[in-house]
């Protein structure tokens, strides 16, 4: 399921700050758009981030290009779906951002689509998952990392974004879309639940 979704408002996620003005999250879901199971933990706690389906899952290339940046050993934190531990988590933003991108991105693989870009990040990876490595080519379609939940992150997902520039204090967003099963654009509206394809060879995958 597509979150904050550029389709819907821009700056998608209420920001330009580190290029994220065209950035979307995606969710895994099972019926009735549950993220994973919920019990007492849901209403009045934290949950470990094992219990969603998105955690663990295989995070592909979005685009061919060149790896320019990794960044790994963030922790997968404790998930957040109650009010009560919301709250208190939204009021610490502010330092998270002051900290810079590992601190938002949490561990990320960075993409060059050409030689001076545009540059795409893949973020909230897996601990200890990440397989890109930095200067190796990479085919849209090849596994880069495990979906985590690292950096400024509630729950267990992946943010896709594409910049001009790697300076993260000045770069711009730029917009994307996805290519649908005819090849054609498309961006997903927030809260759209949609199939992912896995493709057979290492090319584009398919909506």
């Amino acid at each position: 399921m597509a979150l904050n979704s550029p389709a819907d408002r821009v700056p998608s996620h209420g920001s330009d700050l580190f290029g994220t003005t065209y950035a979307i999250d995606f969710v895994a879901v099972g019926e009735r758009r549950s993220t994973g199971p919920r019990d007492w933990r849901t209403l009045f706690g934290s949950e470990p981030p094992e219990r969603f389906r998105a955690f663990g899952r295989p995070i592909l290339a979005p685009v061919a290009g060149r790896v320019v940046a990794v960044h790994d050993g963030e922790t997968d934190h404790e998930a957040r779906r109650s009010i009560l531990t919301l709250l208190p988590y939204l009021l610490t933003q502010g330092s998270r951002a002051a900290q810079g991108p590992p601190a938002i991105a949490g561990n990320h693989v960075v993409i060059a689509a050409g030689e001076d870009g545009p540059f795409v990040l893949v973020a909230h990876l897996r601990r200890g998952t990440v397989r890109a490595q930095v200067g190796h080519d990479v085919a849209a379609g090849e596994t880069l990392a495990e979906c985590g939940n690292s950096g400024n992150s509630t729950q267990p997902h992946v943010h896709v974004q594409a910049t001009d520039s790697m300076h993260w204090d000045t770069t711009r967003g730029l917009p994307i879309a996805f290519a649908d099963r005819a090849g054609e654009p498309w961006m997903p509206r927030t809260r759209e639940v949609f199939e992912t394809a896995y493709p057979s060879t290492a090319r584009s995958a398919d909506r």
